[in-house]
């Protein structure tokens, strides 16, 4: 019998998030033959991202499209997608690892008493059994764990299953009422953005990071003429944040964003184990210290030993010049 896998989809900033299309490519990496792929979006003003999507799914693609479901709020999300989900009836449903996937995923486990793993990094198949890989201890170790039976969710943390190439045919558009729940008890009455125009840290595929190393918040500014000419996000580690060089939005680590870029270059930043735990899942890691003996040369696939008011500067002209 076929099973029916749903995507949960997210728009951010008016573009479809690249987690969307690594959560399609995890519920293909998860099906069998003869199972069916949809996916589900809800915002407001919604036609470019929803042609984008059907793109990239097979099934159909499930619309909600209202003013206020612009942006998240838990139980006005919950409230729209539940009644979908139950006609529906899917097997299995996949959310980004995302702020949003993170607070809805359990939402809708509790609802539909189902099972949940989260933070997925790579599906494995195993004869009939799927595992799902996870980090634990912060990254230290990686744990596998499957579905004994039943409905399932995962949540797929970005940046570490390849995106979904783009389907043969574009998936059917179904558009869906939304019903206002009564009794809200939040509403939103303004989304103020920070990081405006920038490359989001979380899927960013270079990160220029810096620490207390940079001195001051003036000091960020090589990072992010690097992180510009590369096409990256700046991140900072919490000593920065602390010391008011920068922001607490940049913040990556255990009590920060934890991200998986394929470069990450750390600027200034000794290497303490809370920020370790937001970003040695990094497929390449390059260090640029005036200490030799800093820890983050331990886990750095390429160390600079200097100073990086002028490795930084050098290293952006050197990249202009070659990505002209």
């Amino acid at each position: 019998m076929s099973k029916h896998y749903v995507v949960i989809a997210e728009v951010r900033s008016e573009q479809l998030r690249q987690v969307s299309l690594e959560a399609i490519e995890a519920a293909r990496l998860s099906a069998h033959e003869g199972d069916t792929i949809s996916a589900l979006l809800l915002g407001h003003n919604l036609s470019e991202q929803v042609s984008q999507l059907s793109r990239y799914v097979s099934g159909q693609v499930h619309v909600l499209d209202h003013p206020d479901l612009e942006h998240y709020l838990a139980e006005r999300y919950c409230s729209a997608i539940i009644p979908v989900l139950e006609s529906l009836e899917p097997y299995a449903i996949v959310l980004g690892h995302t702020a949003m996937g993170r607070d809805l995923a359990p939402m809708l486990a509790a609802h539909f008493q189902a099972g949940q793993i989260s933070d997925v990094t790579a599906i494995h198949r195993n004869g009939s059994e799927l595992l799902f890989t996870r980090p634990v201890y912060a990254g230290k170790a990686f744990e596998q764990k499957r579905f004994i039976d039943g409905r399932h969710i995962i949540t797929v943390r970005p940046n570490n299953i390849p995106p979904a190439a783009e389907a043969g045919s574009p998936g059917e558009i179904v558009q869906h009422a939304y019903t206002a729940p009564v009794n809200l008890r939040t509403i939103i009455k303004d989304v103020i953005t920070k990081a405006s125009g920038r490359v989001d840290l979380a899927e960013a595929q270079i990160v220029v990071s810096g620490g207390r190393g940079v001195k001051s918040a003036e000091g960020f500014k090589p990072l992010e003429q690097l992180a510009e000419v590369l096409g990256g996000a700046v991140g900072a580690s919490r000593g920065a944040c602390d010391a008011g060089y920068c922001d607490y939005a940049l913040q990556i680590g255990q009590t920060g964003k934890v991200v998986t870029p394929q470069i990450y270059i750390a600027c200034g930043i000794s290497g303490a184990i809370q920020h370790l735990a937001g970003m040695s899942q990094s497929r390449i890691i390059i260090a640029i210290n005036k200490d030799p003996e800093a820890p983050i040369f331990k886990i750095a696939d390429y160390g600079i030993v200097g100073d990086l008011f002028e490795v930084v500067p050098l290293l952006t002209e050197e990249f202009r010049k070659a990505l002209a």
